[in-house]
């Protein structure tokens, strides 16, 4: 119950600070480095499981951490990803809109 309440909590916290840029940065390095860390983790886990488990769902192959760990973490990069690209098109417009007001005013003092 703790690893789905993990995945829910950071989840939450990447939607309450979407608009952080340099914390979503944070999230998205913390996220892949999970990624990363999965298959020695799997490997630990899978030698110390009955200290923790009745069962070894740690398997060679790492299907049980792909599709608990390593699933919902690139789920959460992407929805991080996608807001990152939203924030920078925003940004490119909110730029754009200035360069037009600026040549406008430059080409209207220009008449002047």
């Amino acid at each position: 119950m703790r690893l789905p309440g993990f995945h829910v909590v950071l989840l939450l916290v990447t939607i309450l600070s979407r608009k952080k840029t340099s914390f979503q940065m944070f999230l998205f390095l913390l996220t892949l480095v999970g990624v990363y860390l999965a298959e020695s983790l799997n490997r630990f886990l899978g030698k110390n499981w009955k200290s923790f488990s009745s069962h070894n769902y740690f398997d060679p192959s790492g299907l049980f951490m792909s599709v608990l760990w390593s699933g919902p973490l690139l789920v959460i990069s992407m929805i991080i990803l996608i807001n990152t690209l939203f924030s920078l098109c925003y940004l490119i417009v909110r730029w754009k809109i200035a360069e037009l007001k600026h040549l406008a005013r430059a080409a209207r003092d220009k008449k002047d």
